[in-house]
């Protein structure tokens, strides 16, 4: 009987601990590494060539949304396409634990919007087999899954189950209602969660873009500090745990305090989402960086989620687009469905309005979008014209030759928004602080709109091969050991013996991105933008083949990750 049942034989090992790249096999047992060294093929059932390719750590997302997905797509995809062997789920505090039945179609209202996931889809897809946090945790148990899953506990379900979705919106918790938020919280904690996260957007603020489904807050976007502090005592207490974050007040000096508040509090790892450079407002990222080594000095553990995806733009029709939700008037006009968007758009009164406060998070310059695609024939010739083209031309505005073309063209013209940061230089800069996790990914978000599962084949391909920005060693330690320090994993994000074995095998100089294509593979009839990868030879979570040569295997060997186990 053979002693090991994988062999990965000559590959160009990349540990993940920032040790300088070696040659080795590896031998894999019961689904964890045995075995680094030189090890004789008979002693194995399989034999995986990796002379000539990099053979790594599976990469950890820590930043997705895959909690309506996971339950029609054990393949996590597109993450899993691209190396990613762990993701995190309950991301920013949105989720559907705890969940009374008759708050369902609220909470998936809620998540349409929020982050653009399709009714249709979470309607026809989710079994809503659960009611309490811990038997959602048991829901994800039970189904295949390509990738582990380590689940934040989303605070907006907490407070909504305690407090209902109205008064969550208006008032603090009592006292009363504090304490059975703790409890909560315990209860998720011991039945496995990894920790909780939050998105706090000041609804007054100048970055509130991501909203509930009538435009309103989210709740956890009014939850007070002293709440946050109540929450973040109890992982204090358990000494475990981590906490995400999305915070943006009208002060940055108020939103960095508050963070080291938590990190003293909470004394565990807190996670600063994002990090962006953005093109004409380079201060703000070298303001978080230097904060950032400034909470490395005061010994709390604050680290920056970055965003690094370099076509990291938006594909987006005015048929569902949110994400301009920032400036109020845009957001009143792109809520409702899409005839009551139609007229809105088409108002001349609003239309002074939106010229009058333009968004701002998503987009730096309105002029830049362009025209990607139209529906009428007649209209043809706007395709592939900026909006700053298409005004000049036509003697108008930009935003009204944008608004004026969509509501000629019923809605249907796709326009697209690159992202906000074209300075390589910027980028640079950011990856350059080592306390910077790559990613943002959103994965099983916005899936109409981008692509951001892509982000670590982009970041070894783009950032380190084409640009040399960091060596292979630190690209890896980023991508796979920091973020699993940062999410309490035990043993994962780096290889060595005795880890579970998630595994990467790839060639180096092949590694790229395919061009986005449309997908019509979701329930209900919907669709979304998918980008595949080339390069990857396989993908191993815990020692099995997930993927080869690109192509799915069938073998869906993920975990539901409890405690970081």
């Amino acid at each position: 009987m053979a002693e090991f049942d994988i062999l990965i034989r000559a590959g160009t090992v990349v540990d993940g601990t920032r040790m300088p790249r070696y040659v080795a096999d590896i031998g894999i047992s019961d689904g964890r590494i045995a075995e680094i060294g030189r090890i004789a093929a008979h002693r194995a059932a399989k034999v995986i060539e990796a002379d000539g390719l990099v053979v790594a750590p599976g990469f950890v997302d820590l930043h997705t949304h895959y909690d309506a997905q996971l339950f029609w797509d054990p393949s996590f995809s597109i993450s899993s396409w691209h190396g990613v062997t762990s993701v995190v789920i309950g991301n920013c505090g949105f989720g559907f634990a705890p969940m009374r039945p008759d708050d369902r179609e609220r909470a998936m209202l809620t998540m349409t919007r929020v982050e653009a996931i399709p009714y249709a889809s979470m309607k026809a897809g989710m079994p809503w087999d659960w009611v309490t946090y811990p038997e959602f945790l048991d829901s994800v148990d039970r189904r295949p899954k390509a990738v582990n899953v380590l689940p934040y506990v989303p605070v907006s379900p907490l407070l909504v189950w305690v407090m209902g979705f109205e008064d969550a919106k208006k008032r603090r918790p009592t006292e009363d209602e504090e304490k059975e938020l703790r409890r909560l919280l315990n209860e998720a904690m011991d039945a496995g969660g990894c920790g909780w996260s939050a998105q706090r957007l000041d609804p007054n603020g100048p970055a509130c873009v991501q909203r509930d489904f009538d435009g309103s807050p989210m709740v956890s976007d009014v939850m007070s500090d002293e709440t946050c502090y109540a929450l973040a005592r109890v992982l204090g207490e358990r000494n475990e745990g981590f906490i995400q974050m999305t915070l943006t007040t009208d002060s940055q000096r108020r939103d960095f305090a508050h963070f080291e508040e938590l990190a003293r509090v909470s004394g565990r790892p807190i996670l600063w989402n994002v990090v962006q450079p953005r093109d004409n407002r380079p201060e703000v990222h070298r303001r978080i960086l230097s904060w950032l080594e400034e909470c490395r000095r005061k010994g709390l553990r604050i680290y920056g989620q970055g965003v690094t995806t370099v076509d990291g733009g938006f594909a987006f029709t005015f048929k569902d687009w949110n994400l301009f939700d920032d400036s109020q008037p845009w957001c009143e006009a792109t809520t409702g469905t899409p005839e009551e968007r139609k007229v809105k758009l088409a108002d001349p009164q609003r239309r002074a309005e939106l010229k009058a406060h333009p968004p701002y998070i998503t987009v730096t310059d309105i002029g830049k979008i362009f025209v990607s695609g139209v529906n009428r024939d007649d209209l043809k010739p706007c395709e592939g014209l900026t909006l700053r083209e298409l005004s000049e031309k036509q003697g108008k505005d930009p935003i009204d030759a944008m608004l004026d073309l969509a509501v000629a063209d019923d809605l249907e013209t796709e326009f697209y928004l690159p992202q906000i940061s074209e300075n390589v230089e910027y980028v640079k800069e950011m990856l350059s602080y080592p306390w910077i996790i790559p990613g943002v990914s959103d994965g099983g978000a916005h899936t109409k709109f981008f692509t951001g599962g892509k982000y670590p084949t982009e970041f070894l391909a783009i950032w380190v091969r084409e640009h040399e920005f960091l060596s292979l060693e630190e690209a890896h330690w980023r991508l796979s050991a920091l973020p699993a320090y940062c999410a309490g994993f035990r043993n994962r994000g780096v290889l060595r013996e005795g880890s579970p074995a998630d595994i990467v095998i790839y060639d180096y100089d092949r590694l790229s991105i395919r061009p986005m294509e449309v997908a019509h593979d979701f329930p209900g009839g919907e669709w979304r933008r998918v980008q595949r990868a080339d390069g990857y030879r396989n993908i191993l979570v815990n020692g099995q083949v997930t993927f080869e040569d690109g192509q799915p295997t069938g073998c869906f060997s993920g975990k539901l990750l409890r405690h970081g186990e």
